[in-house]
């Protein structure tokens, strides 16, 4: 199948480690030019030389991405370094898991800046670009604590639904400009951030991580987490040309977990 994204110039953010990685690397392996961008200089350098050993070759930016002055300097500099931006692919930030009782102000506050933000400041800076345009894809992976309050998962959770009611409404709003906005929710996928919920849930619960682990797979119909190739997998479909009809949706990878009419 040709998805159409040979040539085409791919942001992904939080592209350096977990489901982000997987989706540089996918897109990559359809011949996209693919930009990265983390906090993190050790793990953009450890992308660049893992992709590189696939083939891949990948344009890297350091930037904390809930500044917004920051993630304006990153579009700006993608484009100018890159080319026009094509599709985005909203993978960075993400917030801390804690049990009810320690919640504070602050953690909510935190956890807006950390997953909200961080996703909103690039969406509004490559919005305009692909506006003026007329054409571009954006891809939210997001997550199911926006659509089933977790009691370990509140304030990140707040903040995942108010991504997915952002994400719908510019789909509607820019629709007519050629441009698509969906959402992914993916559930509990095999990445270094399923270790902090069980040792969340740990605390909470005072069961090890390891027989939590076991208990919450088995609860799921397919019988396992998600692997994070599953979800790059998804978010080429959906910024790619087979789903040029497709906009404004909610993709849950749950693995049946809930069975949902939506």
């Amino acid at each position: 199948m040709n998805l159409e994204l040979d040539g085409k110039v791919v942001l992904v953010t939080g592209g350096s480690k977990g489901i982000g990685l997987a989706c540089t690397r996918a897109f990559g392996n359809e011949g996209a030019r693919v930009v990265i961008v983390s906090r993190s200089r050790d793990n953009l350098a450890a992308a660049v030389k893992t992709s590189a050993k696939d083939g891949v070759a990948v344009t890297a930016f350091q930037a904390d991405l809930s500044d917004g002055a920051a993630a304006e300097e990153v579009v700006a500099a993608a484009e100018e370094q890159v080319g026009p931006i094509a599709v985005l692919v909203n993978c960075a930030g993400g917030a801390t898991r804690v049990p009810p009782n320690e919640l504070t102000p602050d953690r909510w506050r935190v956890a807006m800046d950390a997953k909200f933000f961080t996703y909103m400041n690039v969406m509004d800076h490559i919005l305009p670009r692909m506006v003026a345009r007329q054409s571009g894809a954006i891809v939210n992976i997001i997550g199911t604590g926006g659509k089933i309050a977790s009691p370990i998962h509140l304030p990140g959770g707040a903040a995942n639904a108010a991504l997915m009611l952002a994400s719908a409404g510019l789909a509607a709003a820019w629709g007519h400009a050629g441009v698509r906005v969906n959402v992914i929710n993916p559930a509990a996928t095999m990445t270094d951030r399923v270790q902090m919920s069980l040792e969340a849930q740990s605390r909470m619960t005072g069961r090890p991580p390891e027989e939590l682990l076991r208990e919450n797979q088995a609860r799921i119909p397919l019988g396992r987490y998600a692997k994070p190739e599953e979800v790059a997998d998804a978010a080429l479909y959906l910024a790619s040309a087979r789903a040029s009809y497709v906009t404004g949706a909610s993709l849950t990878m749950d693995g049946g977990l809930t069975p949902l009419v939506v």
